[in-house]
This record gives C-alpha cells, sequence and structure tokens, in this order.
C-alpha cells in the first residue's frame, strides 16, 4: 500500500498528458504570419502584372534527419509551388500580380478540350465558339527557383542544473531552409530580377524532473518536459512571402514595375526594406537619383525606367553596394540596368 501515492502520482500526471483537450481542436483556416501581414500592406501596382509558375521545387533533395533509423520522408514539403501562388495573390491585397495556371496547365487544357467535345456533339457546334471558350490569359513574367538549401543543426545547445534531486534542463536546435527566386521576361528570356531568401527553424524542449526517497529504499522519480516545434511549412511560408516582397520592391527601384503611391511613401518602404536586408539603419540607405535630381523610390510618376530612359552619359551604380561589418559609409540603392519588357510586363487582355 506504500507505493499507492507513486502509483497516483503517475496515472495523474499520464491522465493529463492523454486528455489535454488542446490538441482536439478543430480544423481551422491558416492564420497569416508576420510575413504574410506585411506582403498584404503593400501599397498597390501601378498595373497588375501577369505572372505564371510552373513549379517551386524542392532543389535539397534532403531527406528529413533522424537519430535511429532512416526516413523516406523529405526534409521540406513538396507543395512549395501552391504556396507561392498564394503569396503572389496576397501581394498588396491582390493589388499586383494576375496569377495565371500553369502548375497543372495539362488539366487545364483537358477541361477545356472537353468542353469543346460536348458543345460539338451537343450543340452542333463545328467552329470554336470564342464567347462559351475564350483564349487564356498568358504571362508576361515567368517565376523560376526553388528551395535551395535546407541546413540541420546549425546551431545546438542547452543548459541544465540539478540541486538535492531536483532539477531542470533546456535544449535549442535551429536548422535554416533557404529560397531562391527570380523573374524571366517571356519576351527575351532575360532574367530581370532575382532573390534568396533564408529563414530559421527553431525547436526548444523543457525537461523538469524531481528524485525523492520517500521511504527506505523507495525513490520516487517525477518527470515533466515540453518540446515547441516551429512547422517547417510555416518557416518555408514565411520565407517564401519575404521572397516575394523583396521580388516586389527590389523590381520597383529596378523599373520592371512601379507603386501607385506618392514619392514620399514609397521612399519609406524603399528604405525600410533595404535597411532590414542589410541590417543597416534606414538614414543609410542612399537611394538613386533620378535625371530630374528626385530620388528614385520606384513610383508611376517617375520614367517608366530610369535604365531605359537615362540619358547615355549617365551610368547606372551597382544594384547594391552591401557593406562590410566594420564600413560605416552610405549603401547605394540604384536601378540596374533592363531590357525593354513593359508590353509583357502588363495584364493580357484576351482575344
Amino acid at each position: 500500500m506504500k507505493h499507492w501515492p507513486a502509483i497516483a502520482i503517475g496515472v495523474l500526471l499520464s491522465g493529463c498528458a492523454v486528455h489535454n483537450q488542446s490538441v482536439w481542436e478543430p480544423a481551422q483556416s491558416t492564420r497569416p504570419t508576420p510575413a504574410t501581414v506585411k506582403l498584404q500592406a503593400l501599397p498597390p501596382a501601378g498595373e497588375r502584372v501577369a505572372i505564371a509558375v510552373y513549379n517551386f521545387a524542392d532543389q535539397t533533395g534532403q531527406f528529413k534527419p533522424s537519430d535511429s533509423v532512416q526516413t523516406l520522408s523529405r526534409a521540406v514539403t513538396q507543395g512549395a509551388t501552391s504556396i507561392l501562388v498564394k503569396a503572389l495573390q496576397e501581394a498588396g491585397n491582390q493589388r499586383w500580380f494576375t496569377v495565371i495556371e500553369r502548375e497543372r496547365l495539362d488539366n487545364l487544357l483537358r477541361e477545356r478540350a472537353v468542353i469543346r467535345e460536348m458543345r460539338s456533339a451537343y450543340l452542333g457546334e463545328r467552329t470554336l465558339n470564342r464567347q462559351a471558350l475564350p483564349p487564356l490569359l498568358f504571362a508576361g513574367v515567368l517565376l523560376e527557383g526553388g528551395i535551395i538549401g535546407y541546413d540541420s543543426n546549425t546551431k545546438t545547445g542547452g543548459a541544465g542544473a540539478r540541486f538535492l534531486g531536483i532539477g531542470g534542463s533546456t535544449q535549442y536546435r535551429e536548422d535554416t531552409v533557404t529560397v531562391y527566386l527570380r523573374a524571366v521576361s517571356v519576351k527575351t528570356g532575360e532574367v530581370l530580377s532575382t532573390i534568396s531568401v533564408r529563414k530559421s527553424i527553431a525547436s526548444v524542449g523543457i525537461n523538469a524532473n524531481a528524485f525523492r526517497f520517500v521511504a527506505f529504499k523507495d525513490l520516487l522519480e517525477l518527470e515533466t518536459g515540453i518540446t515547441y516545434n516551429e512547422p517547417d511549412v510555416l518557416a518555408l511560408q514565411q520565407a517564401i512571402e519575404a521572397a516575394v516582397y523583396g521580388l516586389i520592391v527590389e523590381g520597383s527601384v529596378e523599373g520592371l514595375w512601379c507603386f501607385d503611391i506618392d514619392a514620399p511613401t514609397a521612399e519609406g518602404v524603399v528604405r525600410s526594406y533595404y535597411a532590414r536586408r542589410d541590417d543597416v539603419d534606414a538614414k543609410r540607405v542612399q537611394l538613386a537619383l533620378r535625371p530630374d535630381g528626385k530620388h528614385h523610390v520606384g513610383t508611376c510618376e517617375a520614367p517608366k525606367s530610369i535604365a531605359r530612359l537615362a540619358p547615355k552619359s549617365v551610368v547606372p551604380a551597382p544594384a547594391v553596394a552591401r557593406p562590410t561589418p566594420t564600413s560605416s559609409g552610405p549603401i547605394v540603392v540604384a536601378p540596374a540596368a533592363v531590357q525593354d519588357t513593359e508590353v509583357l510586363l502588363r495584364k493580357p487582355r484576351p482575344g
């Protein structure tokens, strides 16, 4: 009978773990991440860009790490294309891109073929009815790239202490996922802009235990703990959303598209982005000057492309001059020279 207290405590602890109703919550919509909110808050574009994504694949080829047996599960999700499409739609509250379906283009074409076949069989149509089945939209820009890196245990650590049989410990592990995104002109095949984003994935474990002699030769052992693992999909989603955000801002500075807002507001957006990207103060970001002497901040009131319309005597500065950790000079952000792609960058019209 003297063992009943220990048995009761063990049953109580196991019951709490099993009957924790927090793990029984009903399914709910995915909540927006901080990167999602930031992406949705982008100012609107001067004109929506028709864009397509064929495949945004896992290029790492890595399997999920395991301390025991080998697993065939991939380290990252294979649905990154769907995450990228969703991020493009959410940019500026759907005021930036017209996203065209290309990942499952074969399904779309088969369904359109079924429509033509049924209208021919039941309505007697021998020619294509353009009103019933208008032409598909075409994209002016293709987004290419993928998940190019997944590094496990990039940072590990922990701490613990014990006194008179009572102690606790904590452990920390960090992985890193890297995505690469580039915009390609359909008209010329030129790579218009590229961006790479890295996101850390944290895991934290907390444990506490105690050893006590409750009677002669009777040792009571208590142990509890909890582990928090940041979901890999959530971390990848934030990395992709940050990449889309950066592509929009850098593309505006390079003259690929523009912000439909006033210059002071756009300047705040551009300065904030480059200051955060390069981990410097926003005042140290020196923007390129337009031919009229104003800062080039990617607004639609500026010339369509500084690099295209500027006099040839004006030599564009490098895209970004990043400082070394010991440097104190300004960061120069200037538009890069790009070829004319404005026809395909605009939203295409059916027919």
